[in-house]
């Protein structure tokens, strides 16, 4: 295949789904980040979802989807960043490498966000009185969550809890706009040097090269 020609086709339509429906949860999420909030809640699940598409997709997706395609050895990322400062950087029709560890580090944050989200949500439900309200979706029980704190942590009951959910849930939430931030910037420098609109290519699932 020549990786310079025009309209690659690249990333499936599941993909561009996945990508833009973890954007706009993401948005929502954050966006409704105050207590109570069961939009955040909801938010939440369908970001924890989509991961567990995407890990999924991964594995038995198409040929650009699959970690196969774009986690390589660090050696191999650090040639890549090298070959970024020659004159004629390495193209990857798919992930660079450097992007595809970028992924792996997202899905991972995004998991733990809502992991310690649904663990906090459990544990702000216990002593909540009964009233009515809409069926809310719930994974992990808030017995569990109580249990758990107690059992793997191993610590006294009264030195963990909500507080500590809470700074998990708030601390891996900053790290993944860093991790945004990194990743459209590597957007950006991977846009300039190959001349390739990449946002577009995630609308559309073709890329395009006018070398």
């Amino acid at each position: 295949m020549n990786i310079y020609q025009k309209n690659l086709e690249v990333w499936d339509i599941l993909i561009r789904i996945f990508h833009w429906s973890l954007v706009a949860s993401f948005i929502i999420a954050y966006l409704t980040r105050t207590e109570k909030n069961e939009i955040h809640n909801y938010a939440g699940y369908m970001v924890l979802g989509l991961i567990i598409f995407r890990v999924v997709w991964g594995v038995w997706g198409s040929r650009h989807a699959r970690f196969s395609n774009f986690v390589t050895s660090f050696s191999t990322v650090l040639r890549y960043v090298k070959s970024l400062f020659s004159k004629k950087p390495k193209r990857y029709v798919g992930h660079n490498p450097l992007g595809g560890w970028m992924v792996i580090a997202m899905l991972i944050t995004l998991f733990m966000v809502s992991y310690s989200g649904i663990k906090l949500h459990g544990l702000q439900s216990v002593d909540e009185p009964v009233t009515f309200q809409l069926p809310s979706i719930n994974p992990i029980s808030s017995a569990y969550a109580k249990d758990d704190i107690e059992q793997y942590l191993i610590r006294e009951p009264d030195e963990v809890g909500e507080d500590y959910w809470k700074e998990l849930h708030i601390l891996y939430t900053h790290l993944m706009l860093v991790l945004i931030a990194l990743h459209l910037a590597g957007v950006l420098v991977s846009s300039v040097l190959y001349k390739e609109n990449s946002v577009k290519a995630m609308w559309t699932g073709k890329k395009s090269n006018d070398k």
